[in-house]
């Protein structure tokens, strides 16, 4: 097995959150390695020390890491990416700067992430574009020959989710580019799940434009974001906003920064885009590809048994299942679930209708509780979350009897 090759000590030994809980709310933000704490409770100290700006003139390296990184884990060049505070700004800039008008039509996934199906209603709502949702297979993907079958002149934007936050399922994003591609369509990807967790690859998914987080499966600091802007692209492109760093100021006028640059603002948190870079690093050092081979292994093992626990409801779709697991239970409400297990040192997260609002809606459910190991994690805590599960599981069983 690929994740046998692993140093799991190692990993665990760099891993300090590991002594403390166990965390399978990965999907939602990792615990963060040493390397990452060390460089920026270092960097917050220097600041302290001889001042914030001063600082960031001492370690010009070190803050300009992040895109060289970031552009290593993409395969794209450093001037194809913008750094940011957010996925979600990132992903709002993005397709704000897409040049749309009433009558466009704007494609996207069943499982888009809520903030962005939001952003996209209000979008529709201000310019009178229509949105529309491609179509999905048996095993909840986006249907490649359906979508295509949608396309027409009026279509300015396929938006599509990678991963989604609520379901194991890997959708066909680089089939998708390859149609949007031939049509000559700009293509927008949200890897906020994907990347760190698994392989990324730009020039394989064929993207025009990428965003995803440093907080989730790449072990980054909250307060981090990036987006990919291809580089034929980037200039007709027109930021809703701009910041000096997007600009070059002509003495009267300005000009667009080349590239993904024209998205970045001049002031950010230094210590976390530091810790982005480290992060994404710690990350390649490991290689992806393995560390992805442990995270499904891991996820894969736990489905096996809880699929035979009493009172347990999978909710998982999909032909390639990551480490996501998402799941309700007979008896018990998710929230109710999810406590009992934080109160038991362990870590997991309930999703919200509203954060996947149109596939939750369809499939007619309000929560569910979300479990995502790393590969940090042990086969020990996976099987001491099922022994914690089986206990809270059985409570409803014994209230129901002495009712």
């Amino acid at each position: 097995m690929m994740y046998e090759t692993l140093d799991l000590a190692r990993a665990r030994a760099e891993t300090p959150g590991v002594g403390h809980v166990v965390h399978l709310n990965n999907a939602g933000a990792s615990l963060v390695p040493l390397p990452v704490v060390d460089v920026m409770t270092s960097y917050l100290r220097l600041e302290s020390r001889v001042g914030p700006y001063e600082a960031a003139e001492r370690s010009e390296g070190a803050f300009g890491n992040a895109h060289v990184a970031l552009a290593s884990l993409l395969n794209c060049s450093r001037q194809e990416v913008a750094v940011l505070d957010s996925a979600t700004r990132a992903w709002g800039m993005a397709m704000s700067s897409v040049p749309l008008r009433a009558g466009d039509r704007v494609i996207i996934s069943a499982v888009e992430y809520g903030s962005n199906y939001l952003s996209l209603l209000h979008l529709a709502e201000r310019l009178g574009v229509s949105l529309e949702v491609a179509p999905v297979d048996a095993n909840g993907l986006v249907d490649v020959a359906g979508l295509e079958a949608m396309l027409d002149e009026r279509v300015r934007l396929i938006a599509m989710v990678h991963v989604p936050m609520h379901d194991a399922l890997v959708n066909p994003v680089a089939e998708v580019g390859r149609v949007a591609r031939r049509y000559g369509i700009p293509y927008l990807v949200d890897a906020c799940q994907s990347v760190g967790q698994m392989p990324i690859d730009v020039a394989e998914l064929g993207c025009d434009l990428l965003v995803g987080t440093g907080r989730k499966f790449l072990r980054g600091p909250r307060g981090t974001g990036f987006l990919y802007v291809r580089q034929e692209i980037a200039h007709k492109l027109v930021p809703a906003i701009v910041g000096l760093d997007g600009v070059e100021w002509l003495s009267g006028t300005y000009r667009l920064a080349p590239g993904a640059r024209r998205f970045e603002t001049w002031e950010t948190n230094a210590a976390a885009r530091i810790g982005l870079g480290v992060a994404v690093d710690y990350a390649l050092g490991w290689g992806i590809a393995r560390t992805y081979g442990r995270i499904r292994e891991l996820a894969a093992g736990l489905r096996k048994d809880l699929v035979g626990m009493a009172g347990v409801v999978l909710h998982d779709r999909g032909r390639e299942q990551c480490g996501t697991i998402t799941l309700s239970f007979e008896g018990r409400g998710d929230f109710e679930v999810r406590n009992a297990l934080k109160d038991a040192g362990i870590n997991t997260w309930v999703c919200l209708e509203n954060a996947a609002c149109v596939d939750m809606q369809q499939r007619g459910l309000s929560t569910l509780l979300r479990v995502s190991p790393h590969y940090y994690n042990s086969e020990q805590e996976l099987e001491r979350f099922c022994s914690v599960l089986e206990d809270i599981l059985a409570g409803t069983r014994r209230e129901r009897v002495f009712a």
